[in-house]
């Protein structure tokens, strides 16, 4: 199956997007939500890119709970999911969905290990500089979870949001890499289900004096 540069489905994916999907190496992913507090804010838009850029969107109905077909592509082991603060974004989906995803790339910690010169490490910072574009961050604070249609504005946010994480990936694992930070950033990854079981259980930060 062929992918479309944009694509919206409901619940979970067709397994005709998880055929297509699951040849790529990489995946990047990001969630929208009703808020930041996932026992409270519910899971609204789940939206993955691959390479070529292309994007599927996955809105979820009010009181889903599972996504099997959606779970099959984000645990396969042959396939990094990217995020940008996967912290956030696995929670959601392991709370929301059971869905507890690996193997992960998280930009922003890999911006904090190799971007050390500057303290700027949002998304619309990290693609500035490194992919040369300009993101319009408008429609991050919106209703994600209305019945209605999603606006244009959070059409393009959402995608954008994707679009660019490969190629940013790839650019901070070579910065990585020439910093001698590579496997550093590597076992950051690997602590991320820890830290998010934590967040999850309520134990805030344990790695704190008091």
């Amino acid at each position: 199956m062929a992918l479309k540069p944009f694509q919206i489905c409901d619940d979970d994916l067709t397994p005709d997007l998880v055929k297509a999907l699951a040849g790529e190496a990489y995946l990047a992913v990001d969630t929208e939500t009703m808020g930041l507090i996932p026992q409270r804010d519910r899971l609204c838009v789940v939206q993955i890119a691959n390479a070529a850029g292309e994007v599927v969107l996955l809105r979820f109905s009010r009181g889903v709970r599972q996504a099997p077909l959606l779970a099959k592509l984000l645990t396969d082991p042959g396939i990094e999911k990217i995020f940008h603060y996967a912290r956030f974004d696995l929670a959601m989906l392991r709370y929301h969905l059971g869905i507890q995803v690996w193997p992960v790339f998280c930009t922003k910690i890999a911006s904090k290990l190799a971007r050390t010169y500057t303290s700027k490490h949002s998304l619309k910072d990290v693609v500035s500089e490194l992919c040369g574009v300009e993101l319009n961050k408008a429609a991050q604070s919106s209703d994600w979870g209305a019945v209605h249609a999603l606006s244009a504005e959070q059409l393009e946010y959402a995608a954008n949001d994707v679009r660019y994480l490969i190629p940013v990936r790839h650019k901070l694992a070579q910065m990585l890499q020439r910093e001698e930070r590579w496997e550093l950033a590597q076992r950051c990854f690997q602590h991320l289900p820890t830290l998010v079981e934590l967040d999850l259980l309520g134990y805030g930060n344990v790695f704190e004096h008091q």
